[in-house]
């Protein structure tokens, strides 16, 4: 028997709002966990005597978690309820910041970032499922009105992460990063507790073991591969073939399930490849750009991580500016239009910053090149996940949703290993040249598959 009833705000809590603010919360303090360490990995770095590959793991041991566990977490949270599952995925990612504070060396650290990024994704579905049913489609203002708000609070927590994170790295050290999310995990669940009523689905998918260890070994073995520099080179071709072969075998086992926890089907129209493109070549070429632009920073211009937190304004502001600026461009002129000038403008932004390395140019250069670089993500980015699941049929909007999460996730992923085995964590031209590649790789797919409406 399924139990959808739509959750309702409890304890005085009356505000037609209130749930969307709630669940902003718990969702702004995942994305700040992603920029907020950025900045803080060149101190992660001296301290543990980490090397880049090390260092970048770091980074990676989080997003090969939640995109492996993104599935998982969504058929849990419908048979077993979406709001307990959202306070364990709090308790969980609190005690998981605890230990992220508390780490001695390399193995302890990376495994507590794993253990983030599982309770990160019991965080988003619990959180998602729990919005929509709160904001029916019928209730097209308020729905729209909740959506804005995680959007807004989402990007601004992505935006000020690494100059909120400088200032606290900068006066109590590196690891009160993590330990500052223990109070708003606290209260994330007095407010989830009083405000989200319980919800469950008991016949909705059922949990694919097999799926998620294929999921994650599809993209961990190339991550692995890319990572391992000490290795002979025929490990990386090895890594990224096991790799492909299990994607491959990943797809053929969910063509055989009658309820997919991803649907292949989605991908047979052009529109939802290019877009799919778009999500590896934004995350590929702005996000793990974002990991190592602190590094550069420090290395060509000596700066410290508060000055760092503050520079990196430059690659974070437009991100939470611009997305009105691409929605009116989208309505105007269409996804094509949209998604190809911006990933243009984030292919000339991350040109400038290789010209920037190469040649020794001065900060203001290289802000210039950053603010460029954010602005044509800032544009597109906001905007790329709802279009696939505009593309998908509205059964399988949830998971198309989910899906769209693991692209990005995964192309973080591949993206922060890809940058770090070109870099070897001295050439950052390179890693800004592979990034640059992306960027316009995805412009390609944008400009090739896409049409001025998508549906």
């Amino acid at each position: 028997m399924s139990d959808l009833a739509q959750p309702t705000p409890r304890f005085g809590f009356s505000h037609p709002m209130a749930v969307a603010w709630v669940l902003a919360l718990s969702v702004s303090l995942v994305n700040f966990d992603v920029t907020v360490v950025a900045v803080v990995l060149p101190a992660i770095r001296d301290e543990l005597g980490f090397s880049i590959s090390a260092t970048a793991w770091v980074m990676d041991a989080y997003s090969l978690a939640f995109a492996g566990s993104l599935f998982a977490a969504g058929a849990l949270a419908d048979r077993f309820g979406r709001r307990r599952m959202l306070v364990l995925g709090n308790a969980g990612f609190a005690l998981a910041s605890l230990f992220c504070g508390l780490t001695w060396d390399g193995p302890s650290l990376w495994f507590a970032r794993a253990l983030q990024g599982l309770c990160a994704a019991f965080y988003i579905t619990g959180s998602l499922a729990a919005i929509s049913l709160a904001y029916p489609i019928s209730n097209a203002e308020n729905r729209a009105r909740a959506f804005g708000i995680i959007g807004v609070t989402g990007g601004a927590a992505m935006a000020l992460g690494p100059t909120l994170g400088g200032f606290v790295a900068a006066g109590f050290g590196w690891r009160w990063i993590f330990l500052i999310n223990l109070p708003v995990c606290a209260i994330c669940a007095w407010a989830v507790r009083r405000v989200i009523a319980e919800s469950r689905d008991e016949e909705g998918r059922a949990l694919d073991i097999t799926g998620v260890v294929l999921l994650t070994l599809t993209i961990a073995l190339p991550v692995q591969a890319l990572l391992h520099s000490d290795g002979a080179p025929a490990w990386r071709w090895f890594g990224a073939a096991a790799g492909f072969a299990l994607g491959i075998a990943l797809i053929r086992q969910q063509q055989r399930r009658a309820k997919p926890m991803l649907d292949p089907t989605l991908f047979r129209r052009r529109e939802a490849i290019g877009i799919g493109s778009l999500l590896l070549s934004l995350s590929a070429g702005y996000w793990a750009t974002l990991i190592y632009l602190p590094l550069y920073l420090l290395a060509a211009f000596g700066l410290d991580i508060e000055q760092s937190g503050l520079a990196m304004l430059a690659a974070t502001l437009p991100m939470l500016a611009l997305p009105p600026v691409g929605v009116w461009v989208t309505q105007r002129y269409g996804w094509r239009v949209n998604f190809t000038g911006g990933m243009l403008l984030l292919t000339a932004g991350l040109a400038l910053l290789v010209y920037a390395a190469l040649r020794d140019a001065s900060l203001w250069f290289a802000l210039g090149a950053m603010l460029l670089l954010a602005s044509g993500a800032g544009i597109s980015n906001s905007q790329v996940s709802g279009a696939l699941v505009a593309l998908a049929p509205p059964d399988r909007a949830g998971m198309a949703s989910a899906m769209a999460t693991t692209l990005r996730q995964a192309g973080f992923a591949i993206g922060i290993a890809l940058l770090g085995a070109v870099s070897g964590g001295v050439d950052y031209a390179a890693a800004f040249g592979v990034a640059a590649l992306a960027a316009a790789l995805g412009a390609v797919a944008a400009a090739l598959t896409l049409r001025k409406n998508l549906v």
